[in-house]
């Protein structure tokens, strides 16, 4: 049985690592340009296996920013994985251990816990680990081969290739924003929220950490209020009446 699930989930994963490969290479390609060795562009991937997280927190030590700027930042972008453990240890069959949960824990990430969540009935951990050992792997080594790049590759192309990951911002973004008004409501008003911290004079002091902070805050607050979702009991209750 956990064998079987383990294949399954490094076939399932199988997509998300190269998906990972790509991004991550933007990643390394940026750390070694912004002076982090190719060890360290390596470390930061294989004990963080996040992408906003991470380019926010390169982008805080480049700018010289303080421990509690960096630990802010990551609370708020990285909080939400901590919401999908909660609801995947709900997943999981009732005998997995603690260590199993824990393990797993370690490996969510958006896509990861997309397919977890989407399987039918309960899951194994086994499953997680197997999407894991194709996924990080792919993440790291994504960052790796971005970090020797940078140092090969000539300036020209390394500023091509580092508009990479605004187009896989604009990737998440778009399509859920044509979707629903609320997501492009927040998009525009971040956006917005963000050029006004860059061209009003004193606004422009705040560090690009407590922007992302005070921003985050902001828009997710005031979509909270203005556009909450509807608790699922709540909306079969409106379509039966």
């Amino acid at each position: 049985m956990r064998s079987e699930s383990f294949r399954k989930g490094v076939k399932d994963g199988i997509p998300i690592g190269l998906g990972y490969f790509a991004v991550s290479f933007t990643f390394g390609m940026m750390a070694v340009a912004d002076g982090l060795s190719i060890w360290q562009a390596v470390l930061i991937s294989l004990t963080n296996v996040t992408s906003a997280g991470q380019f926010a927190g390169l982008e805080i030590m480049v700018m010289s920013g303080s421990y509690w700027e960096m630990a802010l930042t990551q609370l708020i972008i990285n909080l939400r994985y901590c919401l999908m453990s909660f609801s995947l240890a709900q997943k999981f069959r009732r005998d997995e251990s603690l260590v199993h949960r824990y393990i797993a824990a370690f490996g969510v990430t958006d896509e990861i816990f997309g397919i977890s969540a989407s399987q039918p009935g309960k899951v194994s951990a086994f499953y997680n680990y197997g999407a894991m050992c194709v996924a990080i792997p792919g993440w790291v080594l994504g960052t790796l081969a971005g970090a020797i790049s940078g140092n090969l590759l000539p300036d020209f192309m390394m500023s091509a290739l580092s508009v990479a990951i605004y187009g896989m911002f604009l990737a998440i973004i778009i399509p859920p924003a044509k979707q629903n008004k609320a997501v492009l409501a927040v998009v525009v008003a971040a956006m917005l929220i963000s050029t006004l911290f860059k061209v009003i004079p004193f606004l422009s002091e705040v560090s690009s950490g407590f922007v992302i902070i005070i921003t985050t805050l902001i828009v997710a607050g005031a979509a909270a209020y203005f556009c909450p979702i509807e608790d699922e009991k709540e909306e079969e209750s409106v379509h039966e009446a």
